[in-house]
Order: structure tokens, then C-alpha cells, then sequence
């Protein structure tokens, strides 16, 4: 330790880069890895598959009660709410009836003495379908361990984030030095489906700086893609699939599936012009990914009509802002030149819908501070430290845009296995990731009664 002149406490780092407290909150969350792990194993046996127009709620006020109490037990000022349906404003396209009725949202706050950044984790409660349940090796909604790591629907997306975020702020609450800001723990329901959630704590919440821990292994990233739902439906001609169609001019049967293969083809061409575009730094290129189909009325009749569904990623801009016009402009004149090089197709474009569900890119600079104060805590701890982007879209984007705080996505391994069967996430990455966390709270928000590190 060493005394300034005005009384104030510092720490010299050691060799290692870290100093003598936070080595101590180091090893503290190091030690505590079996409740990391079993509080990881609780969250993932509640049933949080996301919300579905006109569903149920599942378990998440049994989940965000669970964790309430925990952080209450460690001095957090925890607040459950169900935020009203007129707080999401126009910002997102939502079902009519959509509610949060029995998917409460999270925020605990440990307040810290004074004169301090707050900053803010934030994470989603909710998880995708497990189907096909048949091929997965156990259980998804009762967690398992094997081969060093936590297997389970919501392993990796994100439970593992939430258990690291939760371990992190309770290790920082036990320190006999207090944070001189405010440490906020922030759950939200809904990621997975509309982002209400994170819209929602986005309108409400305030703070200097955010970490989301999403599954980036062990990267900070700076960017995110954003989301659009694309449906297109294809006219055909019906007719008995028993004969020859017949020339479409005179009345013959037209294949609504095939004519639709040949929209999934201009598609293709599309991503393809994407791909050839100077790149994002952190982000790969935009895409267009057809992920359902449906069509035809009776196996022996040619279909009359085919639907087609596409999730759509696309980049930020670097000025900021959301492209979406710019982007959906772009597919609605790709998709109309294709179809005018057919000669059905011309007369009957396919009619081009998008769906609700759609969220914004956002990217902050990688000269943040809370871009800088992770990279060091890494480095410090000895790894790589590294700047990357997520290639998929994650609540912070709503931080960034709605409410204007800086936002990076930083958890454990891996993308690759979310939304799989036979998720899971490293347990050496849990523990990693819950180190940096409370380490990087430790510098962001400072310590009570000593100058920032």
C-alpha cells in the first residue's frame, strides 16, 4: 500500500500486474468455483424457454426470485417489476398482446460509498427451445457435468454469464473495502425473442458503463450485428401433380416450393455480394440465412403458395445510427430484379414481409474505458486481452443506442455451441470470466477511501 498526501489509499501493482486486493478477490472467486458451478446448475434447471405470442410464462419469476435473494443476502437493494407494455414505446415491433405478466426483470444495486463510475451487468434469463429433446445426451433442463464443463440448455447463453455476474458482485460485496460507485445486477427476460427486456432496462436504468457476458470466449466485444426477420411468400398454380403442369401461359400448374428454391438461389447471390464488400473491422459481412419453409396444401397437388422465413444480420454504421431502411430497401429491390428475370414470377413478385422482432447493430470505440479497463484486467491476469466483435446481436445494444452507455459483451466460451444440442460452456471459462468481472468492477468503480487503479 502506499499514502498520498491527501490520506488516499493506492495499490502498487505487482509483476503479475495486479495488485495486492485484487489478487485477493482473484482467489476468492477461484475459490468459490463449486458455487459458481452449482448456482449454473440451478439457473439452467428452470424451464426460461423464451416467450412465444399468446404462451404462458414459465419459471421465470421463480429464476429472478432466486436470484433476488441471493444478492438481497449480500446487501443489494433488489427490485423485481414487470415493466407496463407503453414503456417499450415504437422502438420495437411487438405482438399486440404482448406482456410481461410473470417474467419480472431484475435490478440489484450495490451502492457504493461515493465518488465513484457505476457500472452495470446486465443478462438475459431466457433461453431458445431445446428440440429435438430426443437427440440430446441427458436431460437439457437438468444440468450435468462432465468433461470439465456445465452441459445444459442456457449453459453458454447465457446462464453461464448470469451465474459469473451474480458470483462476481457477491465476492465485491464481502471486500472490507467497498466500491466508491455503484455496482448494478440487471436480469432480463425476452432476449431471445423480441429484446424487451433489455429495451426495457435500456429506458430505465443509468450508469457509466455496462458489461453484458455473452458468450464471446474471453473477448471483448466492442460491436454487434443487428436483426431483421424476413418472410416471403411465393403464388404458384395449383394442379394434379399426377400430370405434366402444362405451360403456365394456358392455365398449367405452376410449383410454388420451386419457384421459391429460386428466391432462396437470388438469396444466395446476395450474401455473396455481402461477403465481397470491404469488411468490418471486428464483424463478419453481412447475411441473409433462409431458416423456414413452408408450402404446398396435399402431397398429390402441386403448392399453390410457399412461405419463406430468413433471419437477416447486418452491419453497423460507422457514424452510429440504425441502417435498417437502408438494408431492407436493398433486399426489396434484389429480391424484385430476380423475380423480373422470370417469366411467372414477373407478373406475380413474391410478397415480401417483414416481421416483427428486429434489433439494431450497435459498436462502441475501443478507446472506452470500459473497453481499456477490461483489456488490462486480461492482460494482467496473464491472457491475451483481445478486441473482437459478436457476430450475433445481444442486449447491449439497446445500452448503447436507447440509453447511451458504453457497452461491451464479454463471457465465457462459445457462440459456436449456443442454441445446440448438448450446449455447455467451459467451467474454467466460468471462473475466468467471473475474475474478470469483479476485477474489472474493482477498477471501473474504484475503491472507497483510495485513487482508481
Amino acid at each position: 500500500m502506499a499514502r498520498h498526501r491527501d490520506g488516499s489509499l493506492s495499490e502498487h501493482p505487482r509483476e503479475d500486474g495486479l495488485t495486492a486486493l485484487e489478487r485477493r478477490v482473484s482467489q476468492r472467486v477461484a475459490e468459490r468455483e463449486t458455487e459458481l458451478v452449482e448456482l449454473l446448475r440451478s439457473l439452467i434447471n428452470f424451464n426460461t424457454i423464451t416467450h412465444s405470442d399468446g404462451a404462458p410464462a414459465r419459471q421465470e419469476a421463480e429464476l429472478q426470485q432466486l436470484l433476488a435473494a441471493r444478492l438481497e443476502r449480500c446487501g443489494a437493494q433488489a427490485t423485481l417489476f414487470e415493466p407496463d407494455r407503453t414503456a417499450l414505446g415504437d422502438r420495437l415491433i411487438v405482438p399486440e398482446r404482448f406482456s410481461f405478466a410473470g417474467r419480472p426483470q431484475l435490478v440489484a444495486r450495490f451502492a457504493g460509498a461515493g465518488g465513484g463510475r457505476t457500472l452495470l451487468l446486465n443478462g438475459h434469463i431466457d433461453v431458445v427451445d431445446a428440440e429435438p429433446y430426443a437427440a440430446w445426451s441427458s436431460d437439457p433442463f437438468v444440468a450435468s457435468i462432465h468433461g470439465g464443463a456445465v452441459w445444459g440448455r442456457g449453459a453458454c447463453d447465457m446462464k453461464g454469464g448470469v451465474a459469473c455476474m451474480v458470483i462476481a458482485a457477491e465476492v465485491l460485496a464481502e471486500l472490507d473495502a467497498p466500491l466508491a460507485g455503484d455496482l448494478v445486477v440487471n436480469t432480463v427476460t425476452d432476449e431471445e425473442s423480441t429484446g424487451a427486456g433489455g429495451l426495457a432496462a435500456a429506458r430505465m436504468l443509468k450508469a457509466d458503463a455496462a458489461i453484458v457476458p455473452e458468450p464471446s470466449s474471453l473477448q471483448v466485444a466492442i460491436a454487434c450485428r443487428g436483426s431483421l426477420l424476413l418472410a416471403l411468400t411465393v403464388e404458384g398454380r395449383p394442379g394434379h401433380a399426377g400430370t405434366p403442369p402444362g405451360d403456365p401461359a394456358l392455365g398449367g400448374a405452376v410449383n410454388a416450393v420451386e419457384k421459391t428454391a429460386y428466391m432462396i438461389e437470388a438469396l444466395r447471390r446476395l450474401r455473396e455480394e455481402w461477403a465481397l464488400r470491404p469488411p468490418h473491422p471486428y464483424l463478419a459481412a453481412a447475411d441473409c440465412v433462409p431458416t423456414v419453409i413452408s408450402g404446398g396444401e396435399w402431397i398429390v397437388s402441386y403448392p399453390g403458395r410457399c412461405r419463406l422465413e430468413c433471419h437477416l444480420e447486418y452491419l453497423p454504421t460507422p457514424g452510429g445510427g440504425d441502417p435498417a431502411p437502408r438494408v431492407r430497401r436493398e433486399v426489396e429491390e434484389w429480391i424484385a430484379r430476380a423475380a423480373a428475370a422470370d417469366t411467372w414470377l414477373r407478373e406475380r413478385p413474391p410478397a415480401v414481409e417483414w416481421l416483427g422482432g428486429s434489433v439494431p447493430p450497435a459498436q462502441v470505440s475501443p478507446d472506452e474505458p470500459i473497453v481499456q479497463t477490461l483489456i488490462g484486467v486480461e492482460r494482467a491476469a496473464g491472457r491475451a486481452g483481445r478486441i473482437s466483435g459478436f457476430d450475433n446481436w445481444h442486449d447491449g445494444a439497446w445500452l448503447i443506442l436507447e440509453a447511451g452507455i458504453p457497452t461491451v459483451c464479454f463471457g465465457p466460451r462459445g457462440l459456436s455451441v449456443a442454441h445446440t444440442v448438448d450446449e455447455h460452456v467451459p467451467i474454467a471459462d466460468l471462473v475466468s470470466c467471473a475474475q474478470a468481472i469483479a476485477l474489472s468492477a474493482l477498477r471501473f468503480c474504484g475503491v472507497a477511501n483510495a485513487s482508481p487503479v
